[in-house]
């Protein structure tokens, strides 16, 4: 069960998340607050797993609002401005939901919450198993076994995903390798990290795999061979 608050300082759009949470067996609206400083009080006491939380509010932004939370709390936002979206998503929001939204989109939305619940909570097993990726203003679960090879592209990586289109999100080389298991997963460059299941062969400072040729980098090349030679 996902216990939640939703802050908004519009009391009939409080009334349609209360109903719409009332309708998933999986959600527990605590409480609904107008005013964003009765809702932190309350959760420096009471600790929340998701906030509803609107962006435009007379007193502060939702997104300032979430700014000031010391506690790792996932959270959707709800707004009637699809121009605050980018912010919202760069604040790794769970979703943002657009008003007047359906019960549909609502129940999308705590759906991707759910899972991201879930697999935060799971062993490092089955952590394992699945990568959480934000793109194209989505969260995005990505089967690990699944992945062909990550290319670096400056401050973008493009994730290579067997029958799968391309997944492109704003994020470092170093951030991904350090989400993916360090067992299963090689840097070979600069620009690029490979699952060693997937490597054919390797010949004159090139890995061939999945009908792809990748260039090994100079400062990867005695670790991958150190790696290889383990196998």
């Amino acid at each position: 069960m996902i216990t939640a608050i939703a802050i908004d300082d519009e009391p009939p759009a409080l009334k349609v998340i209360e109903n719409f949470c009332g309708q998933i067996d999986t959600l527990d609206l605590k409480k609904t607050f107008t005013q964003p400083n009765e809702a932190l009080k309350f959760l420096r006491k009471f600790p929340v797993d998701l906030l509803f939380l609107d962006i435009q509010m007379p007193s502060i932004s939702g997104i300032e609002f979430y700014k000031m939370l010391k506690q790792d709390t996932m959270v959707i936002f709800t707004t009637a401005h699809s121009q605050f979206a980018v912010e919202g998503f760069n604040l790794n929001a769970v979703d943002y939901l657009l008003k007047p939204f359906t019960l549909e989109r609502f129940q999308q939305a705590v759906t991707k919450a759910t899972d991201f619940y879930n697999y935060s909570r799971q062993s490092d097993k089955s952590q394992d198993q699945y990568l959480f990726i934000r793109a194209d203003y989505k969260l995005m679960k990505i089967k690990i076994s699944d992945i062909l090879y990550v290319e670096g592209l400056n401050d973008y990586i493009k994730i290579h995903v067997l029958n799968q289109k391309t997944i492109i999100t704003r994020m470092t080389m170093k951030t991904i390798q350090e989400k993916l298991p360090a067992k299963e997963f090689i840097r070979v460059h600069r620009s690029f990290i490979v699952p060693f299941s997937k490597i054919e062969s390797i010949r004159n400072k090139s890995i061939y795999m999945e009908g792809r040729e990748i260039p090994v980098g100079g400062i990867y090349e005695e670790n991958l061979f150190k790696l290889f030679n383990n196998k």
